[in-house]
């Protein structure tokens, strides 16, 4: 499954100005660009790193750009956390996704007591719940998840596990944005109470995969499957 790209402009990241704001020099200029994730992305976004800018589709945004992909070494890596859901929902579509070939797409974001999931699939009219997180960190040859404390990751593993437990099928798939990993694993360094909670939730039976892409200027592909580590 891939997403094209529209038309993008090389830029130079300067700094972060909040969590969704950079600000890049662009063609001798300095503007700001939107950036579509909540993660640190420490190791990616340092000055001095060549970036790809979308422009803005409406003038009416604030930022006039947004960042979608920045170079770490050789490597292209996409930080836009959107992108993974879009990737995932295209290929449940065309059952291209392997452990979910038998799934039916019913409906995304489906809400429940303590808030929402990504998506509700069905498989031979049973329901099966599946959640997607970005990855954008690789240390080594491992692919880390989170960059960053997320306690709502943590609760999102625990609500799994629970609805587990009641005999739904529940995974959680781990898309890596880059093409440089060889293993997934959860970053136990960062943020070891979701490391404990993703193995407390594969223990009571929550499936975990992990998937790397192929990153280029002009689209991304989602790519093989990944060995997980926990």
């Amino acid at each position: 499954m891939q997403l094209q790209f529209n038309p993008m402009q090389v830029g130079y990241f300067i700094a972060r100005l909040n969590r969704f704001v950079a600000l890049v020099e662009l063609n001798g200029q300095e503007v700001e660009a939107h950036v579509a994730t909540s993660g640190r992305l420490g190791e990616l976004l340092v000055p001095g790193a060549e970036v790809l800018l979308e422009p803005s589709a409406t003038a009416k945004r604030r930022t006039p750009y947004s960042l979608r992909l920045v170079k770490y070494q050789s490597t292209w890596v996409c930080i836009d956390a959107q992108v993974p859901n879009f990737l995932v929902r295209k290929a449940v579509n065309q059952k291209t996704l392997k452990p979910f070939r038998r799934c039916q797409l019913e409906r995304s974001e489906p809400k429940y007591e303590h808030g929402r999931f990504d998506f509700l699939l069905q498989e031979n009219g049973q329901p099966v719940l599946l959640e997607v997180k970005s990855v954008t960190l690789v240390e080594g040859e491992i692919a880390l998840f989170p960059d960053a404390p997320t306690e709502r990751g943590a609760r999102h593993l625990k609500h799994l596990a629970s609805f587990r437990q009641e005999g739904y099928r529940c995974a959680v798939l781990f898309i890596v944005q880059r093409d440089d990993a060889v293993y997934f694993a959860p970053n136990d360094k960062r943020d070891p109470a979701f490391a404990q909670a993703l193995r407390h939730a594969v223990a009571d039976g929550v499936e975990v995969y992990a998937y790397d892409c192929k990153v280029k200027p002009e689209e991304i592909l989602l790519g093989k499957r990944l060995p997980v580590l926990v």
